[in-house]
């Protein structure tokens, strides 16, 4: 394998490898001039685009925070009812659209006959969406 010199001796014989720096320069060229156009052929259609409006959203349904505490005593938001009063909003509730989720808190100690009739005045209004508000449970360490 002949390498290239400053020698004099060896000047008549072909050089045994190929010279990339040329080759590197062509392509470093061409990578300058494809990142400088190619933002330009993303946008070189012209265009009118028609304006759209989108559809106003839903707002989410009201939720009902319904209460029980150990007495059996019933809370709407922080208003104390009666069993009759609460049916009677639940079947008001009942007839809005989108219907409210009942959202239930009741204490660990209530007595769970408090907590069925109260399901069940809700399902006789029409709600459907019962959830149960609980507390986390804590890591025990």
């Amino acid at each position: 394998m002949a390498f290239a010199s400053f020698d004099s001796k060896g000047s008549n014989s072909p050089m045994g490898e190929i010279n990339m720096v040329p080759l590197i320069d062509v392509m470093l060229v061409l990578l300058v001039i494809f990142i400088v156009t190619a933002p330009l052929l993303t946008n070189s259609v012209k265009l009118a685009l028609p304006r759209a409006t989108t559809a106003p959203s839903e707002s989410k349904p009201d939720t009902i925070e319904f209460s029980i505490d150990p007495d059996g005593n019933l809370f709407w938001g922080k208003d104390k009812v009666s069993r009759e009063e609460a049916a009677a909003r639940f079947k008001e509730a009942g007839t809005k659209d989108p219907q409210p989720a009942v959202h239930l808190r009741a204490d660990e100690t209530t007595p769970y006959r408090y907590v069925a009739e109260t399901i069940v005045d809700a399902s006789k209004a029409g709600l459907s969406k019962v959830g149960f508000i609980t507390q986390p449970e804590t890591e025990k360490k």
